[in-house]
Parts: structure tokens; sequence; C-alpha cells
């Protein structure tokens, strides 16, 4: 099994540079990073784990240019967004992002997929709560078209675009539907979920990998009915805090990534976290 992180980097945290090496170095297959551009004080949201929301996620730094700093340090990571907020960003641009990191890291970028839960957040960006999905399969779509081998037009709900000339081109070949980097959708069990991951994704990210025995079945039926083939399914538990008897019901699953929550700390703590994570490789 692959053992990847995920961690808040902020301004206070340890630098992405440092935390790149070190996983490269020790072994770990990948860095995610979530996102936030900002987060309004008046907001109304509550935080979804529960209690007062913590200090880190006002201070996020863009997962985007931390992870092109990644990989400038490193060669074989996987380097990936844990989310990217799709709804809040200008397709096009997104597009032109991914596909940049992509290249410029050899294939190694991951794009992950949320459709966010702070309300106040998204609101800022001109993003109509109740819509929000809707949003974010078109985008998808829009981006595909760019991230297509020829040009491509495109004409949503919500966006379009010109056939262009769109380069570079991600570096993984066009699986089924999807076309562009590899592409995890993150978000709780349900049936708009999984019929988005088997619309235009390579797989599901479950945020704790709580409930994943009676949710697999569920995902996998919806992804054999939609025509992909049962062997290419990824699914990747994140944000999971490990432990052996955790870690060995993933393998009995057929689960061969998991990514682990590294604490939004300075680098004595992380790394001292990540010593004992070595434990799992």
């Amino acid at each position: 099994m692959r053992i990847a992180t995920t961690i808040f980097l902020t301004d206070e945290t340890v630098t992405p540079v440092r935390l790149a090496r070190e996983l490269e170095q020790r072994g770990f297959s990948g860095l995610y990073l979530p996102e936030h551009t900002h987060i309004p004080v008046s907001r109304r949201t509550p935080y979804p784990a529960g209690g007062e929301l913590p200090r880190e996620y006002g201070r996020t730094l863009d997962p985007f240019v931390v992870l092109g700093q990644a990989a400038a340090v490193t060669e074989r990571i996987a380097l990936g967004t844990g989310i990217t907020l799709v709804a809040q960003h200008d397709p096009i641009d997104l597009a032109k992002q991914a596909a940049t990191l992509d290249h410029l890291s050899g294939g190694r970028f991951t794009l992950g997929v949320g459709y966010g839960w702070n309300v106040e957040e998204a609101a800022d960006h001109g993003v109509e709560w109740s819509t929000r999905r809707e949003l974010v399969r078109d985008r998808l779509a829009l981006m595909r078209a760019l991230w297509s081998a020829g040009p491509t037009a495109y004409e949503g709900e919500f966006g379009s675009v010109a056939a262009s000339f769109a380069f570079p081109k991600p570096v993984r070949a066009p699986r089924g539907p999807v076309v562009g980097p590899r592409t995890l959708i993150g978000g709780a069990a349900g049936p708009k979920l999984f019929a988005a991951i088997a619309e235009h994704a390579d797989g599901w990210l479950p945020i704790g990998g709580r409930g994943l025995t009676e949710a697999l079945p569920k995902l996998r039926a919806v992804w054999e009915e939609a025509g992909r083939d049962p062997k290419d399914l990824q699914v990747v538990p994140y944000a999971v805090l490990p432990d052996p008897g955790k870690l060995a019901h993933y393998a009995e699953l057929g689960i061969e990534e998991v990514v682990l929550q590294l604490p939004p700390a300075g680098e004595r703590e992380v790394l001292r976290v990540l010593d004992g994570y070595a434990a799992h490789l």
C-alpha cells in the first residue's frame, strides 16, 4: 500500500520544500494539499468537524504554488490537491494551472475535486450554493475540452470555450470518459457523489475512510453500470489517522493508497510525526 500524506501548510508551518524533500527521502508516496482562498470572519457555516474552526483554515497556502515548489525539489512523490474547490476557480485558468503542474512534474499531479462546505467563502466567488455540484460538473467538462488532444469547443450551462490551442497537455492518456490528470472526487458517500465519480473521475477521496465496507460495493455497482472497468476504480482514504488494524482493513478492501494526516505544525513536530508514520511504510 502506498502511504501519502496531507497537511494544512501555512505561513506558520514547516516549509513546503523541507517537507517535500523529507517525504521523498523517507519513502512516502505523495503530498496532497487542501485549499481555502479565504475564510470570512462573519460566517454562519458551522465547521463540519464541530467546534471552532481551526486557525490553519484561514492561513492556508495556495496549493498550486506549493506543489510547484515541491515538484521542483523532488522526482518521485505524487503531488495532489485534497481538494481543489473547482467552483471557486475560473475553469480556463484552472485547466492551465493543472496541466502545467502535471507537465512540469512528469505526470505526478492528482486533481482532487471537492464541492466545498463553507457557504460564505463560496459566495464571495459568486457561487450559488444550491447549484454548486452542477457548476463543478460543467467546469470539469470545460477543462476536459481544453485538455483534449485537438482543439475542442465546449458549450455548457455555466460557461463555454471556443475550440482552442491549449498547451501543455496533461501527461496521462484519456481513460474512458476521463481526460486530463488523475482525478479523484472527495465527499460523503451517496448516489449523487457516486454518479459523478463514475461519470468523470478516476475514483473517490473519502475523508477519514469510515464506512468503506458498506459504501464500496455501492460505488462499484454504479461504476460498472456506467460501463467503467472495475479494475480502474481508485479509492484513496484521505486525512486518515493510522493504526495497523485500519490499514490492514483497507488492504483487505483492495485499497492501494492511503493519505495520512499530518499536523499543521512546525518542522520539528511534523518530522516527529513522520518518524512515527514510517512504521507503516
